[in-house]
């Protein structure tokens, strides 16, 4: 699998991801920078890290998303190609088109970053085949707009057709209450594309990938695309 990993002003994630693919997905990925208008030759995998594109101006992701390389990126998501979007990306994708709905402040307007557990949507995915449906797994969050929304037509969409990736929960998998961190509609804290090949997720699963820093989870998630 050949991957690209697009860095932008301001994204601080760009190495914990290109240290997941090395270490899940057994390569490491090609750094392109946000001015390049074109993708690495023979590009499966496209990952848009965390971070703080832009210092957050206008709206997080907004300037991001209007970056030279997004055409390309756009262009290799409508062919079918595979690309991750992880918090500032996930608002980064929503911004492009690529996703729909919008990241807006948490609930509590305060910046939070702590572990947190999510249920799994789906597990016949390229992202996802390593996990099971319905099962509770822990990654992080570091977000201050993670707060995902969306108009009632798009959100009956995505639980017809089956796109909620993940889901915030407790511990033992509840979505009611605490298991909810920053108000998002229904839970969601990340939303496939139509086609499966476009995932958007606040939480970050490349910070759960060595059980010295708390669980390795998140490395079913890179391994989920080597397989």
């Amino acid at each position: 699998m050949i991957s690209a990993v697009v860095t932008f002003p301001g994204i601080n994630r760009e190495t914990d991801v290109a240290r997941a693919l090395t270490k899940g997905a057994g390569h490491a990925p090609a750094m392109v920078w946000h001015t390049e208008t074109t993708l690495p030759q023979g590009t499966d995998l496209v990952v848009l890290p965390g971070g703080f594109s832009y210092g957050d101006y206008l709206r997080c992701g907004a300037i991001a998303a209007r970056s030279p390389v997004m055409a390309a990126v756009r262009a290799h998501a409508a062919r079918g190609g595979l690309v991750l979007a992880i918090c500032n990306g996930f608002q980064i994708a929503c911004e492009a088109g690529l996703l729909p709905g919008v990241l807006v402040r948490n609930r509590n307007l305060k910046f939070l970053c702590h572990f947190q557990h999510v249920s799994v949507g789906r597990a016949d995915t390229a992202f996802t085949r390593r996990f099971t449906a319905g099962e509770t797994v822990k990654f992080c969050v570091a977000h201050g707009e993670g707060n995902y929304t969306a108009d009632a037509a798009t959100l009956e969409r995505l639980e017809g057709d089956g796109r909620v990736a993940f889901r915030y929960c407790d511990p033992e998998g509840n979505t009611a209450g605490l298991g909810n961190p920053n108000g998002s509609e229904r839970n969601i804290a990340g939303v496939f594309s139509a086609g499966l090949n476009v995932l958007g997720l606040m939480p970050h699963p490349e910070n759960l990938i060595d059980p010295l820093v708390g669980g390795t989870d998140g490395l079913r998630l890179f391994e989920s695309l080597a397989a």
